[in-house]
């Protein structure tokens, strides 16, 4: 009896973006593993992508999957892909995003070796000349396999974009991306590494996250407000998880997702009262968790303290902050 090879779902969300749709797909129909299906789902698109996802789609029957629903948003498109995935394992590739010819075969062998629910790779930001613009090296100084009982400093280091992991189906029995919402992967990816005891990791940047020169500037607003949820929703499954215990590492999660993480989007949102209707909220957050400003201002990530290591706008933007400067803040921004 021969052994089946593990089979990859690769599901791809599409809305609008006729102009780097060839590339991302190009890049999985030419992946050095061979059995996956790439599940291209038009979330509604108004431009050429249904075009070009039919073209694949006719080209690479055994590998491209299409389907079109209508607009749902990031979310509802990946839920939908879920619910048609076959494979034994799912990623998920960003319709503008690009990945390394050897992504899935590495990460494939890395969940295999080491039993691992999830594995994660490097992520690299590029320019639309596919120059190297940032490198994001997810966890360094840290060993391919990782058992989280001993290791579980990196529930709260970890950068939990979906994109650049690969994932055993099974994570996605009972859950799914929460739709309605903004920063859906801080809500759901760290509810499904509490899941695993054991993740790995490749130094490998094999994903490759393109910074548009087309994209219009994001509008910050009270949907900010979701990263204060999307930890909330965390913290109750928290509760009833295997690491229920891991107080300091709940609270230093607390810290960088629901405190630096919320500040980062803060610091560009330009209408006043919105910005202070949003500081009470994360004033109200820090206070129900018993968050005081020195646990704020040690918080190390890597082992190296957090604030010391930002640009220094954005540390003077923190540090006012932590210091109830709300209107010196406003002539920062």
């Amino acid at each position: 009896m021969t052994n089946v090879p593990s089979r990859i779902s690769i599901i791809v969300p599409v809305y609008n973006v006729e102009n780097y749709l060839t590339k991302c797909l190009d890049s999985l129909v030419n992946q050095s593993y061979r059995n996956i299906e790439v599940l291209v789902v038009d979330d509604g698109s108004k431009d050429k992508s249904a075009e070009i996802i039919k073209s694949f789609a006719l080209k690479y029957p055994e590998k491209i999957k299409a389907f079109t629903k209508e607009n749902g948003g990031l979310s509802d498109a990946r839920n939908f892909g879920i619910e048609l995935a076959t494979g034994d394992y799912i990623g998920f590739v960003d319709s503008d995003d690009y990945v390394t010819e050897t992504m899935f075969e590495e990460m494939l062998l890395l969940a295999e070796k080491h039993q691992a629910k999830m594995v994660i790779c490097n992520i690299q930001k590029v320019n639309e000349n596919g120059q190297i613009t940032q490198k994001l090296t997810q966890l360094p100084n840290m060993q391919e396999k990782i058992n989280l009982e001993d290791h579980f400093s990196v529930f709260s280091d970890i950068s939990y974009f979906a994109c650049n992991k690969l994932f055993r189906k099974e994570l996605f029995e009972h859950k799914r991306f929460k739709k309605g919402v903004h920063f859906e992967d801080i809500q759901l990816i760290p509810q499904l590494l509490l899941e695993c005891e054991i993740i790995a990791q490749t130094q490998s940047f094999h994903y490759q996250y393109l910074e548009r020169t087309d994209s219009i500037t994001k509008t910050h607003t009270e949907k900010g407000l979701d990263i204060l949820k999307a930890v909330q929703d965390v913290e109750n499954e928290f509760k009833g998880s295997r690491y229920s215990n891991k107080n300091t590492e709940l609270k230093n999660f607390q810290i960088f997702e629901g405190v630096y993480s919320f500040l980062a989007y803060l610091a560009f949102v330009k209408n006043e009262e919105i910005f202070h209707k949003m500081s009470d909220k994360l004033t109200v957050f820090m206070k129900e968790r018993q968050i005081k400003i020195q646990d704020i201002l040690r918080y190390s990530r890597f082992g190296k303290n957090y604030l010391l290591s930002l640009p220094v706008k954005k540390k003077i933007f923190y540090l006012l902050f932590f210091a109830g400067q709300k209107k010196l803040i406003r002539k920062l921004i």
